[in-house]
């Protein structure tokens, strides 16, 4: 059997503890690639570079492992690395693990998830993992232990081809984790407000501020599920239609 290729990403840069951290979790598996961002691209949803040219430049990151870092957004990585680094599709594309919630609506700003769902309209397996614990001194030993059991599912076949995963992480060491639930995403929302500022030169500018809604009280959520100590798992698609109001719509627009 030939030896399989896992391809790791995330948007929080190359030298970020959380791909460290997913590195470890995988490189048991197979030959692992890493192509990421040279500097955080959080927030970057499925942005591309279309203006300037892209740079990648082989780096010793990783001990033991093949690794580049991109100037371009987590897609662009994605992209560089199909078709000028493997010349051709990874077995699974693994993202992260983000340092933040990529829960409920935050999947749709995500550079993390993008990156993982580029792979997918690929056809290429991909799961996306990410951490409620913001801080650069976080502890990863729980994320390592369900990312390297996803991960082996994944490559073993348990998953069908061009499956994407959203996988959120609670605050908790593993032996507080109740185990891992698949749910759905949960309806919530960010209500965003901006703080109105002057610079030294009576210029105004503004800083994005706001508070995450959740009024989902349904309990096969991903907010409940790590509200509750879960490991919260996703299945996610990059088709937005909305099939219900399709079918409505077909008989109110001739």
């Amino acid at each position: 059997m030939s030896e399989k290729t896992i391809l790791v990403t995330n948007d929080d840069s190359i030298v970020s503890p959380g791909i460290k951290a997913l590195v470890e979790a995988v490189r048991p598996f197979g030959r692992v690639v890493v192509v990421a961002p040279d500097s955080p691209q959080s927030g970057k949803g499925h942005a591309i570079t279309l203006e300037e040219p892209l740079r990648l430049r082989k780096v010793d990151v990783f001990d033991g492992i093949e690794a580049y870092q991109c100037s371009g957004t987590p897609v662009d990585c994605v992209k560089l690395a199909v078709d000028q680094v493997l010349k051709g599709k990874p077995d699974l594309c693994v993202s992260g693990i983000n340092h933040g919630s990529n829960s409920s609506i935050n999947v749709i700003y995500s550079g993390t998830m993008s990156a993982a769902m580029e792979a997918s309209i690929e056809g290429i397996t991909a799961i996306g993992f990410s951490y409620l614990d913001y801080s650069f001194q976080a502890d990863f030993s729980a994320c390592k232990h369900y990312a390297s059991i996803l991960a082996q599912k994944a490559l073993n076949g348990d998953f069908e081809q061009g499956t994407l995963l959203n996988v959120n992480f609670p605050i908790l060491p593993l032996d507080s984790i109740k185990g891992m639930k698949v749910c759905k995403q949960a309806k919530a929302k960010w209500i965003e407000e901006f703080d109105s500022r002057t610079d030294p030169r009576g210029r105004q500018y503004y800083w994005l501020t706001g508070e995450f809604v959740n009024g989902d009280t349904d309990e096969d959520t991903d907010e409940w599920a790590l509200a509750n100590g879960y490991v919260s798992i996703v299945p996610v698609k990059y088709d937005l239609t909305d099939y219900v109001r399709l079918s409505q719509l077909k008989n109110t627009i001739s």
